[in-house]
């Protein structure tokens, strides 16, 4: 096999699984562990993988601060906003997440539907100031400051005595194996209690977060309602719609 074909299915293994060791390629393949090693050393030069020891992960995507996130706010986000907006109904509990994404849900909320917004975010909260047609709830608790939302024991205590219709969700990646992923512990357990106590949970993210894979897992797919997604094909959804997850397109 060509070093080239070698490549495409550590490639294709760690899309799949999430996780790629040496010595289980090169029994395949048969080949040498040295090979596949030599061949995993050069796929993490040019950022393609993570080397561990004894075999690679996929990359994990960079976890710029919040400052940093804001002043990066694209059409796309505001793409996905808008078709987010759309699912919500007169009436309903919304849960929204930390995040540029959700800042711009908030933005585009519809106007006297008599909304219960709840958000461990004071970023959130404060986009909301002006909106006297909404109820806004603000979960409180230790301030995880990397993601400005709230994090720890008595948000968790708030949290778990609501019932909200929607929550998006806010992930740094998302992988079809392991599900939605951030960076943090703390974090991803509590927007895993917020999906768990919320009807549907929704996941807007753009293509470059597909198939990738940080260090804490915040919800599997099974606890995911849909993905809302912009810039992907079908072809690079598939292992999603597999599991079974709505996928809308933006």
């Amino acid at each position: 096999m060509l070093t080239s074909q070698r490549k495409s299915l550590i490639l294709e293994r760690l899309k799949c699984d999430g996780r790629v060791l040496a010595k289980d390629i090169a029994h395949e393949l048969e080949v040498s562990e040295d090979t596949i090693r030599r061949d995993m050393r050069d796929m993490a030069a040019v950022g393609l993988l993570t080397r561990v020891h004894g075999g690679a992960l996929p990359i994990s995507p960079d976890l710029p601060d919040f400052s940093t996130r804001k002043s990066h706010a694209t059409p796309q986000k505001q793409a996905l906003a808008a078709r987010a907006v759309a699912l919500i109904q007169p009436g309903q509990m919304v849960f929204l997440d930390g995040g540029t994404t959700n800042a711009e849900i908030a933005r585009l909320l519809p106007q006297n539907f008599g909304l219960t917004i709840v958000t461990h975010s004071p970023t959130i909260a404060i986009e909301l100031e002006n909106r006297s047609d909404l109820e806004v709830i603000l979960i409180g608790g230790r301030l995880y400051r990397h993601s400005m939302v709230a994090v720890g024991a008595v948000a968790a205590e708030a949290i778990s005595r609501l019932r909200p219709d929607l929550f998006f969700l806010g992930a740094t990646a998302l992988h079809p194996q392991h599900g939605a992923t951030t960076g943090d512990a703390e974090e991803a357990a509590i927007k895993r209690l917020i999906a768990s106590v919320s009807a549907e949970t929704y996941l807007c993210l753009t293509a470059d977060k597909l198939d990738a894979l940080s260090p804490c897992q915040s919800v599997p797919l099974a606890g995911l309602a849909g993905l809302i997604v912009s810039g992907a094909d079908e072809d690079c959804l598939s292992l999603y719609q597999q599991a079974g997850v709505e996928i809308i397109l933006v």
